[in-house]
C-alpha cells in the first residue's frame, strides 16, 4: 500500500510542479548548493502564523552547521514529499506515513529528532487525528453516554491529504476497523460512490478543518496540534468525543473566515509524533550529527519560539506543559504506522 501511494503522490508532485504548487522558494530546482541546508514545510506548517518557529529552527540549524538556511513553503503535501526524495532538500517536518514514503522513494532518508510528550521521552510522545461534525449534526452521533462513527456512511467527507497520518492514514484505518463487514478498501474511501457520497481533500489540517465549518461537508479528518492555534475547548475536556471546539475570534487565515464556529469531535485517535528527517545523500555525517545534537539539546527545549509555554497566546510548532523535547528514534519506531499502511 505505501509503494502504490508513493506513486500516487509523485504523479500528484509532477502536475502541483507544474502549476508552480511551492509557495516560497523553489522546491523543485536542480543541483544543491554545498553552503546551504535546505528544509521543507508541510502546507500545515508554511502559514505565516508560524514564521516565528520556521525562523527559530532555521537559525539553530544555521548555528550548528554555519551554513546559510532556506525555507521551502508548500501547498502540497506530494511536493513536500518528492523535495526531499529527489536530494533538493536536507532536512524536512513530517508525518510519520510522509517519512515512511519518503524513506521508500530514497533509503537514505533518515529521522533526525522527534518531539517527545510532557515526560520528555517517546513514551507519550503522540498527538490525535479527529473525525469531526458540525455541532449542530452531532446528536446524530449519540450513541448513548458515547458517540459512534456509524452515521458517516454516505455523508460526505473531507481528508486532509492520502499522504497525511492524521487526515488520512489513521481516520481512514479506524474507518475500515469498523465498517469492516462492508469489505471495503482504502482507495474506497479516496472517492465519492463506494462509502461517502462525496470525498474532499484540505491539502492541509487547516484546510480540511475549514472544509466542515464553510459546510462544505458533513465530517471531516484533521489533527489537534495542527489547528490548536486557530481553537479553543468550548464544552468538555480536550480530546474526548463529545467535546466542542470553538474557533477563536482572532484566528488567523485560514480560519479567519469562521469565526465562533463550532464543531464537535466523533472519533479521536492517538498518533506517533511527527519527526524531523534528514536525507544523508546530501547532507552530510557531520552536519546530520551537529544538527541532531543542537535539536536534542536543552537550549532547544527551552526555546519558546519553538515550544510555545502552554498559558502563551503565540502560535508554536510544539506545546510546552511540562518536559517536551526533541529526541532520537529509531526507524522501527514508526512500525506501528507502516503496519495501517499494509
Amino acid at each position: 500500500m505505501v509503494k502504490k501511494r508513493f506513486g500516487l503522490l509523485l504523479a500528484a508532485a509532477a502536475t502541483a510542479a507544474l502549476l508552480g504548487a511551492c509557495s516560497e522558494g523553489d522546491a523543485q530546482s536542480t543541483g544543491k548548493e554545498d553552503d546551504v541546508v535546505d528544509i521543507v514545510w508541510y502546507p500545515n506548517e508554511s502559514g505565516n502564523d508560524l514564521k516565528g518557529a520556521r525562523d527559530a529552527i532555521g537559525e539553530a540549524v544555521g548555528e550548528a552547521t554555519g551554513k546559510e538556511v532556506k525555507h521551502h513553503l508548500t501547498t502540497d503535501y506530494a511536493i513536500a514529499i518528492e523535495t526531499i526524495v529527489n536530494n533538493n532538500a536536507e532536512l524536512a517536518f513530517m508525518g510519520a506515513q510522509g517519512y515512511i514514503e519518503a524513506k521508500e522513494g530514497n533509503e537514505a532518508i533518515e529521522p533526525l529528532a522527534v518531539p517527545t510528550g510532557p515526560s520528555g521521552t517517546l513514551d507519550d510522545a503522540k498527538y490525535h487525528s479527529w473525525i469531526a461534525v458540525e455541532k449542530e449534526n452531532a446528536d446524530e452521533y449519540k450513541d448513548g453516554d458515547s458517540y459512534t462513527i456509524d452515521p458517516i456512511e454516505g455523508k460526505s467527507f473531507s481528508f486532509v491529504s492520502n499522504s497525511s497520518t492524521s487526515g488520512f492514514v489513521v481516520p481512514s484505518s479506524s474507518i475500515l476497523n469498523h465498517f469492516s463487514d462492508k469489505g471495503l478498501s482504502e482507495e474506497d474511501l479516496m472517492e465519492g460512490g463506494p462509502f461517502f457520497e462525496q470525498v474532499q481533500f484540505g491539502g492541509s489540517h487547516q484546510g480540511s478543518a475549514v472544509n466542515l465549518l464553510k459546510g462544505t461537508v458533513e465530517a471531516a479528518a484533521f489533527c489537534d496540534t495542527c489547528v490548536d492555534n486557530y481553537v479553543e475547548v468550548a464544552e468538555g475536556e480536550a480530546n474526548t468525543p463529545g467535546s466542542v471546539y470553538r474557533v477563536k475570534d482572532d484566528a488567523a487565515e485560514p480560519f479567519h473566515t469562521v469565526p465562533g464556529e463550532e464543531f464537535v469531535l466523533v472519533s479521536v485517535t492517538p498518533v506517533l509524533n511527527a519527526p524531523f528527517v534528514a536525507n544523508t545523500e546530501v547532507l552530510s555525517e557531520e552536519d546530520f550529527n551537529k544538527i541532531r545534537d543542537v535539536f536534542t539539546s536543552d537550549e532547544i527545549a527551552g526555546n519558546e519560539d519553538i515550544f510555545v509555554p502552554e498559558d502563551s497566546e503565540a502560535s508554536g510548532l510544539f506545546k510546552k506543559t511540562d518536559g517536551e523535547r526533541f529526541v532520537e528514534a529509531e526507524d522501527s519506531w514508526f512500525d506501528p504506522i507502516r503496519e495501517l499502511s499494509n
